[in-house]
């Protein structure tokens, strides 16, 4: 049995490479500091952490966050508002990731 959801939800998705060296470090403040200030500020609902199973040619190791928020308009207010304050705290491994952010919008949901 198909259950369909309408929805009109956002994920602000942020894809990271991290080297092999200081990964386990990022991890920890990953799962302990930053999804839980991501959080905080209230412009979320949940947060989703997933490893990439696929190896990349440039090594390291690669994760995907997904922040799931109610609608375009309070993504937009994160930006404003809290973007650059918390994407700064990630200066400590600075040259050590690679990181790519997307939008997408939730169409519909199906279990």
């Amino acid at each position: 049995m198909w259950f369909i959801y309408q929805v009109t939800m956002f994920i602000y998705n942020v894809t990271i490479n991290i080297e092999e060296s200081a990964h386990d470090e990022w991890l920890e403040w990953m799962t302990k500091e930053h999804i839980p200030d991501m959080l905080s500020t209230g412009k979320f609902l949940k947060a989703l952490m997933t490893k990439v199973l696929v190896e990349e040619e440039m090594g390291g190791i690669t994760y995907s966050i997904q922040y799931t928020t109610d609608s375009k308009t309070t993504l937009e207010q994160y930006y404003k508002e809290n973007a650059d304050e918390l994407r700064s705290k990630s200066e400590r491994f600075a040259g050590k990731f690679v990181a790519f952010r997307t939008e997408l919008q939730i169409i519909t949901e199906q279990q």
